[in-house]
């Protein structure tokens, strides 16, 4: 599993690897099984995940007690809850294998380790961050804006493998709909 990391870093730094075998071995590969809790609310995230095989649930909880979807990550994404990670305080998502995943980990101490000593991970960090951080923008944006058919049709357009990978119901939440107006309308389409 530690080839598909390889892969990802090498076409993230367009062939500069000095120390990349010391990069890839600061992570530890974590197996989970289907509806395994890769982390809860209220606990420490310790570590920084890239998902080598699978597929991930990060979600919280509205006032009614719902889950809201904030991401569905899979293979070649990374994911983690960073605020909690960094400032080491209890996470405020959840994270759950919502299919059997296998994760390339990396703790608080090791991941400093790579930062300081590693130029190109700190590279590789910054580019992770900075399209989580379009993503989620866009997303908030674009979903603020579109009706309950047109987020689904952005789904299509974007993200068409979670239509037949995850429930209707994880999809629903992601897209911010309810689960039977979703199934109504994806049924127009």
């Amino acid at each position: 599993m530690i080839d598909v990391l390889r892969q990802h870093l090498l076409s993230r730094l367009d062939g500069d690897v000095d120390q990349l075998d010391l990069v890839l071995s600061s992570f530890e590969p974590i197996e989970f099984k289907r509806n395994d809790m890769v982390l809860s609310e209220g606990t420490v995230c310790r570590n920084v995940y890239f998902i080598a095989k699978g597929c991930l649930q990060v979600f919280g909880y509205d006032a009614a007690g719902n889950e809201t979807t904030r991401e569905i990550a899979v293979e070649d994404q990374w994911c983690s809850d960073l605020i909690s990670f960094g400032d080491e305080k209890p996470a405020t998502e959840n994270i759950r294998a919502i299919e059997p995943t296998v994760l390339l980990a990396i703790d608080r101490p090791r991941f400093g380790a790579m930062m300081a000593k590693v130029p190109q991970f700190d590279k590789v960090y910054r580019q992770i961050l900075e399209a989580s951080y379009a993503n989620s923008v866009y997303r908030i944006n674009s979903f603020v804006a579109l009706s309950a058919l047109d987020r689904i049709k952005w789904l299509m357009e974007h993200r068409p493998y979670l239509m037949t990978r995850v429930s209707g119901r994880l999809v629903a939440s992601y897209l911010g709909i309810n689960k039977d107006v979703f199934s109504r309308l994806r049924s127009q389409l």
